[in-house]
This record gives structure tokens, C-alpha cells and sequence, in this order.
């Protein structure tokens, strides 16, 4: 895929084909306006007794049935021009009205940060991430981060959660991140997300020599002792990870995984589960240099002070076009200098 530039203003889905929709995009004359979205629908018989927001998340599946919600109790969303609780039922004939203007989400500021955008479009933007780079303002990152980077690139996403942010990776890993440019695109990727319709490969490497690929299936929850870290713990979440192995070396594997699950540090966990910690990792591994290895790989490990750990491959469903799509980002230099003197090791024995 070839990057572009542009950031222009989000279009919006219409509804489902057999209702009347109307959509009005405030035309912008500044990217800090916000967007004014207004939509209208008539109901008919099939939604008798049903909840208005079963009904909304229906006709407007573009929008999270809790945005729906959210904008019914703010009465910005109407029925028969009337406010209205989300729990209240239909008689089958009323018009829905959605008039709303979206608000600024998050407070932080834009940063003149540069991106390596691998794609953008009026929908989303797929980066890749540096080594480094924290995703998200926090304690200790107030600044910096591609949060801050995105709102100075593209200032509408002020207007969404998150920056438009569907998923993350960790400071200290490279790679592929989508990100939302409208709120639908944010609810559909989120939603591919959750469907598993979005897949994601990661390159690693860990110690130890893995025979054969498998698929490493425990559950994942805060650590019950040190809470800065996440274990494998019966009672957690679901996690599943998929791997197959791409090169073996003495003391080390090439491994590509493959998220079934999104769970904080999964990769980093479920690997030091299976007593195969990836190579650099400051909170799931040790430092190990092998015995008979050269000074010159001894130093590199020493020096590796980040997870070598890369997100290689995202694949996803365009949320307009309805598109398969594949991106792919190399390895950075860091990642790339490690394999190649494992493989000089290796020619070496």
C-alpha cells in the first residue's frame, strides 16, 4: 500500500437502504470545526414493542449502541421530535432524529510529531510505530506520544475517543497500529476487533529453540503481586495466541505470532509462560548469554535494552468499501541487526 498525505473531512455511512436517511456534513472551513452530523428515520411495523435503543443500534449500526444511548439521554437523539428514555418501547411509526455536533473527547495536545503513515484515506490512517514512541498520555508521558502526534496531523481526532485509537501497542515494541478517522470507522474496526475479522502478526525473537509452531492458550490478568505486570492466572481473561516458527538458531528462535486475543503484554506473557521469554524484555525476561557465543553477539544482547518484538503484518475490512486489506511494515534496524548476527552465529558453529 503507498502512504498519502491528505486528512480530509470525514463522509459519512448511510443507514440501512429501506429507510429514509438524510445526511448533512457541516462543511469545514477549519479542521478544528467540529463535524455536525444529522440523520433522520421513519419507522414502520417490524419494530412494534421493540426498545428505542435496540431500534437506533439497528438502523444506525455505524454508531456503538452505547454512543446511541448516550446521545438518546442527551436528547440529541429524539423521537417525534421528543426526548426520550432508551428503554421506552416503539409503536412502530415514529421518525427518529439525530442531530448532533461531536465534541472534543481529549484535552491533550497537538505535537508537530513526525509519522511513518503506511496508509491513509478519508477513513483511517495505518502507522508504524517506532520503538519508543508511547502510544497513549500518561503518568510519566504526558508528551510525546502519538496520541499527541495524531491531533496535530489530523485535529479532528480530537472529536473521537482515544485519538481514534482501536487497539495499541506497547512503547517499547515496533510496528502497525490502525487508527479511526471517523467515529464509524472507529465503531467498525472496533467492532472487526472484537469479531477477530482484523488480524495481526507479529515477528519475535525469544530464547530457546522451538521445535514446531502451536497455539498457546492461558488465560491473562494484572500479576496478584507485583501489579505493574500481567501473569498467567486461572480466572483471567481468555488469551489465545497462535505461532509457527520461522528459523531456529543454537540458543534462540525466529517466531511469527498471530493474535486471536488483544490482551496487554499477551505476547510477552504467554512466551515466558512457555519458558520462551522474548530476547530484550525488561519485565518478562533476564538478560542470558549463552555459552561459546561471540563477544560481538554478547555485546549486542546486552545493549538490546526493548522486546524484540515487531507488529509485521495488519490485515482488515475497510469500513466503507467493505475492502480486505493487507499492510506490512519491515523490520527496523534494531530488530533486522539481531537476526542477521544470529545468523552469522549460526554459519558460524
Amino acid at each position: 500500500m503507498t502512504s498519502t498525505q491528505s486528512a480530509q473531512n470525514s463522509t459519512l455511512i448511510t443507514a440501512q437502504p429501506e429507510f429514509e436517511d438524510s445526511i448533512d456534513l457541516q462543511e469545514q472551513n477549519s479542521e478544528l470545526q467540529a463535524t455536525h452530523i444529522h440523520r433522520q428515520c421513519q419507522l414502520d411495523e417490524r419494530y412494534i414493542g421493540q426498545r428505542f435503543d435496540q431500534i437506533a443500534a439497528q438502523i444506525w449500526d455505524d454508531f456503538s449502541r452505547e454512543k446511541l444511548k448516550t446521545w438518546m439521554t442527551d436528547g440529541v437523539l429524539r423521537v417525534n421530535g421528543q426526548k426520550v428514555k432508551p428503554k421506552a418501547r416503539s409503536e412502530g411509526n415514529e421518525i427518529f432524529t439525530l442531530d448532533v455536533e461531536l465534541e472534543a473527547q481529549l484535552f491533550n495536545q497537538p505535537e508537530n510529531i513526525a509519522l511513518d503513515i503506511v496508509y491513509e484515506d478519508d477513513d483511517l490512517l495505518v502507522i508504524n510505530k517506532p520503538v519508543g514512541m508511547v502510544v497513549h498520555p500518561g503518568a510519566g508521558n504526558p508528551t510525546g506520544t502519538l496520541v499527541n502526534a495524531l491531533l496535530y496531523h489530523y485535529p479532528k481526532s480530537r472529536e473521537l475517543a482515544r485519538a481514534g485509537l482501536v487497539h495499541r501497542i506497547d512503547k517499547d515494541t515496533s510496528g502497525l497500529l490502525v487508527v479511526a478517522k471517523t467515529l464509524e470507522a472507529q465503531h467498525s474496526l472496533t467492532r472487526q476487533l472484537s469479531s477477530k475479522s482484523v488480524y495481526r502478526l507479529y515477528d519475535l525473537v525469544c530464547y530457546g529453540r522451538i521445535i514446531a509452531g502451536g497455539t498457546i492458550d492461558a488465560p491473562i490478568k494484572r500479576h496478584p503481586v507485583d501489579r505493574t505486570k500481567m501473569a498467567v492466572v486461572n480466572g483471567g481473561r481468555d488469551a489465545v495466541t497462535h505461532y509457527n516458527v520461522i528459523e531456529r538458531f543454537q540458543d534462540f528462535t525466529l517466531v511469527q505470532a498471530q493474535l486471536e486475543t488483544g490482551r496487554t503484554h499477551q505476547i510477552r506473557v504467554h512466551f515466558s509462560h512457555i519458558s520462551h521469554p522474548l530476547v530484550g524484555d525488561q519485565t518478562y525476561a533476564r538478560l542470558k548469554l549463552p555459552k561459546g557465543i561471540s563477544s560481538e553477539l554478547a555485546t549486542y544482547l546486552q545493549q538490546f535494552k526493548r522486546q524484540a518484538l515487531h507488529a509485521c503484518v495488519l490485515g482488515l475490512i475497510h469500513p466503507t468499501t467493505g475492502e480486505e486489506m493487507e499492510f506490512e511494515a519491515a523490520w527496523p534496524e534494531d530488530f533486522a541487526e539481531l537476526v542477521n548476527l544470529l545468523q552469522q552465529e549460526e554459519r558460524g558453529q
